[in-house]
């Protein structure tokens, strides 16, 4: 419908991103540390904008293992993604050589991405320089390539 152009199509449904999450009371990611809501920042007019953020606040937060963000994208319909993978430097900035992100789903609903989220970390339990997320996109949407 709207070709290979994800600006476009962002710009016709005004999409908005929002950085979700904080320190939470355990590793079940099912409750705040502090009993209050998930912590929200944004919105970000574009995703590349909202992943710099998440970077920044998983990066901050690398030591504690409770704490845990993730990339929401307000807009109708929505799918959930598992990315992530192997990447070349702990920063996860970029993905290690010879690959990209992986991306794992669709999922309809939150809790079976978080399924799969916790598979994949757990499998990856003991390397350092392997990272997953939960992103959330519209019904229909592809996901973006790596960079």
């Amino acid at each position: 419908m709207f070709g290979d152009s994800p600006s476009t199509y962002n710009d016709l449904v005004m999409k908005r991103y929002w950085v979700v999450g904080g320190s939470y009371a355990d590793t079940r990611f099912d409750r705040m540390q502090d009993g209050g809501p998930e912590q929200k920042f944004g919105p970000f007019r574009t995703y590349d904008d909202a992943k710099a953020e998440w970077q920044r606040r998983a990066w901050g937060s690398v030591d504690n293992a409770c704490a845990r963000y993730r990339i929401e994208e307000e807009s109708g319909d929505t799918w959930y993604w598992v990315v992530g993978g192997p990447y070349a430097d702990s920063q996860f900035n970029e993905p290690a050589a010879g690959g990209g992100e992986e991306w794992h789903g669709p999922f309809k609903t939150y809790e079976d991405a978080k399924i799969e989220w916790s598979r994949l970390a757990w499998s990856t339990v003991d390397d350092a320089m392997c990272r997953y997320r939960i992103e959330k996109l519209a019904y229909g949407e592809r996901p973006r390539k790596a960079h």
